[in-house]
């Protein structure tokens, strides 16, 4: 193993894994995502005409009709790529081959899901700064791509709500749309055809993922909202004035990519200001592979902010999901805000942990017997898996169980259905100190791992060992906040090494949002408010953040509202320390990206780096994909000889990683979005084991919209001094060079 290092290098100015489709019919066909070239002869851009182009693929029994009398195209895609979803065996996709204009076909996958407090936690204020810059998100259209919503929920009133504008092509596909929802579709056909089971064709949410992701992000203000009695306060999204465009991709199963694709297709004919998209897709080798990195593409081009969630599979590194340089990946991180439930233990000692339940009966002055069913030595059992707990006398006590296997919620069941009186959910050493609330079924409090070491020592050391949960409510101002999560996906990013990703962190730890009424178990389905957590939070914070920039700065491009979040975000945390990760250590740049989200600051960035459509192309090219691949993500047909292609690293991205080795140079250019003249100095502190040295030293602009050009060269040095590198100006206006580094064969 040879030990290089990565530097995930930054200039500052200022469930997740793909699964197959294994849901084949008994005749033998199963549903593929199909890439054809554009035609010789250029159809129409009439739906028809381009529908006929991809039906003279097919094999001719399913023009006609198949044996069931079904259509096999499922769908038939303009906007996203050039292609189609059909019921196809594989001898037909073998035939289809061989006909001229087609590129690749590959199996639908099924792929997973990925606030009262954190505006506030934020730094957004209703009477200055950039909610009231913005108007509040005033005019933007966010699209939400999860499982439908709740319409009728107080968090989607329009009172205040101006009407739709006249651009806006999006349909409703129930009766309760108004100025806050202006559209709402489902898109299930994938769905159905890979379960075999019809689904509800409205776009009403019935698992509540959706309802929680769509108030997150453009949610209205309700007062008095709370989680059965905690985190009481003024619920509102990060946007509450924009709209709120739903399209429902997901189910209970899952989201299928050709159902995604869709989804997508039509929020770009719709109009859409703003993509939030909390599912994942990898980590996959690459981006043509990608449906999600596909259509991003094509929304990128319209000029469509977009926000993906960067996946649950932390703190392992190479998990991120969602990679693409063309859209913003969003970490989680935590917030200063406790549910707190404290266990104490018979011989005094106490440990703070946290529960969304908080029930009233449980009375800390009659301790419960307290039992680690894992004691016996079986990984089930210590787990508190489903039957796991038979045999086991647990009844009327509380029970110690460890994450992993099944889900948190359900280990609370287990112990409940055995006759458990409550349950201390603890941590595995990887999820260290990364604790959430949530609503249990039985009183509970979920503790970090070091004190669940101690309390199961407790356990060990006396012979009739007892405890209690003292449920104390809601806690603001916990430290250290914010921190990243533990099950936040991390980097190198696999399908490009010298894009860092994340690119943000965001809350995603216990965030309040609106939930349907009677979905979901007690005690759940009694709340309109439910606190989940997981970057599928994360991601529609930061894209009601995108549409508060949109409104304040509507010439801005993707990138440019990408380059302002990151080049303004926050690496210490509210006490001034480094942002720490799950092992209350300093988080490294493939846990962190950038930083923590600063909204204020983000909406005046000083410099923007900006990208232009084509050069991704040039960008794909670099990266040594065929003429076909690159055609296929950029939408039409490309020939890379033709084109200037780039390195990874020379695309102007905020943010830099290197694999060092021979002396690399690297162009940037930045434009002045600020005052008109303005002179940005230099001062290198160089990393550990690095010379860096830019040209020019001093940026001076004339004017706004001003681009200015400078190259950064990095080569290894036996120089161990260490540290960062900033420009500064008079307004204190800073950041700088961070590094990480990996072990890479």
């Amino acid at each position: 193993m040879a030990l290089l290092f990565l530097f995930a290098i930054l200039l500052f100015f200022d469930f997740s894994t793909a699964v197959p489709n294994h849901g084949a019919k008994s005749n033998g066909l199963h549903t593929y995502i199909v890439h054809v070239r554009e035609p010789h002869t250029k159809v129409s851009s009439n739906s028809l005409d381009q529908q006929s182009w991809y039906r003279s693929f097919l094999p001719t029994s399913s023009i006609t009709g198949s044996a069931d009398g079904n259509d096999r195209l499922i769908y038939s895609y303009q906007h996203v790529m050039n292609g189609f979803a059909a019921i196809l065996s594989e001898d037909e996709v073998k035939a289809m081959e061989k006909k001229d204009g087609f590129i690749s076909a590959y199996p639908d996958l099924m792929l997973p899901l990925h606030t009262t407090h954190t505006p506030a936690f934020l730094g957004l204020k209703q009477v200055r700064g950039v909610w009231k810059n913005s108007h509040f998100g005033k005019g933007v259209i966010v699209g939400v791509f999860d499982t439908g919503v709740m319409p009728n929920h107080p968090s989607f009133s329009d009172e205040g709500m101006p009407s739709p504008p006249k651009e806006w092509k999006g349909q409703c596909e129930f009766s309760s749309c108004n100025k806050k929802i202006i559209g709402a579709r489902s898109f299930l056909s994938g769905a159905e055809a890979i379960s075999g089971r019809t689904l509800p064709a409205s776009p009403f949410d019935e698992d509540g993922h959706g309802t929680h992701t769509a108030s997150t992000a453009a949610g209205a203000f309700v007062e008095g909202a709370n989680m059965l009695g905690n985190a009481n306060g003024t619920a509102v999204g990060i946007a509450p004035l924009a709209y709120l465009a739903i399209y429902k991709v997901c189910t209970d199963l899952g989201c299928v990519g050709s159902d995604l694709l869709a989804g997508l297709e039509s929020a770009i004919e719709d109009g859409v200001d703003v993509m939030s998209i909390s599912i994942g897709v990898g980590p996959l080798p690459n981006f043509y592979s990608n449906p999600i990195d596909i259509a991003t593409f094509k929304a990128m081009q319209k000029g469509i902010f977009v926000s993906c969630s960067a996946g649950n599979e932390g703190p392992y590194s190479s998990s991120v999901s969602n990679g693409a340089p063309w859209y913003l990946t969003v970490g989680a991180s935590t917030i200063d805000r406790s549910i707190r439930a404290t266990v104490k233990l018979g011989n005094g000692e106490s440990f703070h942990g946290e529960s969304a339940f908080q029930p009233k009966d449980l009375q800390s002055n009659n301790p419960l017997p307290i039992i680690y069913p894992g004691a016996n030595g079986n990984d089930k059992t210590a787990k508190c898996t489903s039957g796991s707990l038979a045999g086991i006398d647990v009844k009327g006590k509380m029970v110690l169980c460890e994450r992993g296997r099944n889900e948190r919620i359900a280990k609370g069941l287990v112990v409940k259905n055995a006759g458990g009186a409550a349950m201390i959910l603890m941590n595995t050493a990887d999820e260290g100190f990364s604790i959430s609330a949530e609503a249990h079924m039985l009183p509970a409090s979920h503790v970090s791992f070091l004190d669940g070491s101690k309390i199961k020592a407790y356990i060990n050391s006396v012979r009739s060992p007892t405890a209690t949960i003292i449920f104390k409510g809601t806690v603001l101002g916990t430290s250290p906040s914010p921190m990243v999560s533990s099950m936040s996906s991390r980097g190198p990013n696999l399908p490009s090494l010298a894009i860092l990703k994340p690119d943000i962190i965001g809350p995603g730890m216990s965030i309040l949002a609106a939930w349907p009424l009677h979905v979901g178990s007690f005690p759940i389905s009694e709340s309109p408010f439910n606190i989940l957590s997981g970057t599928s939070m994360s991601a529609p914070h930061l894209g009601g953040i995108a549409a508060l920039l949109k409104s304040s700065h509507p010439d801005w491009s993707p990138s440019a509202i990408r380059s302002a979040i990151m080049t303004t975000a926050d690496v210490v945390d509210h006490k001034g320390r480094q942002i720490m990760d799950e092992r209350l250590a300093p988080a490294d740049l493939f846990a962190l990206g950038a930083g923590h989200v600063n909204p204020s600051r983000a909406n005046n960035p000083g410099l923007v780096y900006d990208i232009k459509p084509d050069d991704y192309v040039s960008y794909l090219c670099g990266l040594g994909y065929s003429d076909d691949n690159v055609g296929l993500i950029a939408g039409s047909n490309v020939s890379c000889a033709s084109i200037t292609s780039i390195r990874e690293g020379e695309l102007n991205y905020p943010s830099f990683s290197v694999i060092l080795g021979p002396s690399q140079t690297f162009n940037r250019t930045v434009t002045n979005v600020g005052e008109a003249k303005i002179t940005f100095s230099l001062e290198i502190i160089e990393p550990t084991g690095v010379d860096v040295s830019v040209e020019p030293r001093v940026l001076h602009f004339s004017k706004v919209y001003e681009r200015l050009t400078y190259s950064v060269t990095f080569s290894q040095s036996k120089d161990r001094s260490g540290g960062s590198m900033r420009f500064a100006e008079d307004m204190n206006w800073m950041a700088g060079i961070m590094i990480a580094k990996v072990n890479k064969d």
